[in-house]
């Protein structure tokens, strides 16, 4: 699903985010993606997004080695990834319906079958019945799950989270990381970043440890779970 072969990253000015990461995430699984603020692990999701370009070595995603792809193929590439973002990143001037809508739009969904598949992602995120209420009546729980809805309905193959829970207390923070789960559970390849130790000490997910830029914990499959046996 993901591979990230011998990959760096530096930025103008020297800063080097990330140093020789090699890693391989498996079709279906769920990790977690964790280091200290600055670690690179915003800087890692985005080589998967594509908003940013490795310095050196080769990320691939679902076979597609993203070195090569040019930027005509980014929109149909981003399509099979769902990102969900600690601020939600809602637009207030749209309802919560019009908000989920937006990458179906994007994308020329037929309106009826857009309609349907909204609907139906905010159905299992709870939050049918508020379709037409503006986001910001919502609390900080439903806005992170309008903001899950919007990432999974166009049903990715992979789903991507930047700190998901980073505003949230553990009761509803436990929620979300269920939301997550019941995607995992139906096939979607999950990866998380956080910096929250006591979130995934609740979970039994693989998880890749970042510092300074370097990969030191997870890069093999089978680490994490000897870990957390121990």
């Amino acid at each position: 699903m993901i591979t990230f072969d011998s990959v760096s990253k530096r930025y103008p000015g020297g800063y080097e985010a990330l140093t020789n990461i090699d890693f391989h995430l498996k079709e279906g699984e769920f990790a977690f993606l964790t280091g200290h603020s600055g670690a690179g692990k915003s800087t890692l999701l985005k080589l998967i997004m594509q908003m940013e370009k490795a310095s050196a070595g080769q990320v691939f995603v679902y076979g597609k080695n993203l070195n090569r792809m040019s930027r005509r193929q980014l929109p149909y590439f981003r399509r099979n990834i769902g990102v969900v973002f600690q601020d939600h990143q809602l637009l207030f001037d749209r309802n919560v319906f019009e908000n989920v809508a937006l990458p179906l739009m994007v994308t020329g969904y037929d309106s009826r079958e857009a309609a349907r598949r909204v609907r139906a992602a905010l159905d299992k995120v709870g939050l049918l019945k508020k379709e037409n209420q503006n986001p910001i009546a919502l609390s900080g729980g439903e806005q992170q799950r309008v903001g899950i809805a919007r990432a999974v309905v166009n049903k990715p193959v992979l789903l991507l989270a930047d700190e998901p829970t980073g505003n949230l207390d553990p009761e509803l923070s436990a929620e979300i990381m269920n939301l997550f789960g019941q995607f995992n559970q139906v096939g979607t390849s999950v990866l998380i970043a956080t910096h929250d130790l006591g979130l995934i000490d609740r979970q039994r997910h693989r998880v890749l440890t970042l510092d300074k830029g370097a990969l030191i914990a997870g890069n093999s499959d089978t680490s994490a779970v000897s870990e957390h046996d121990e």
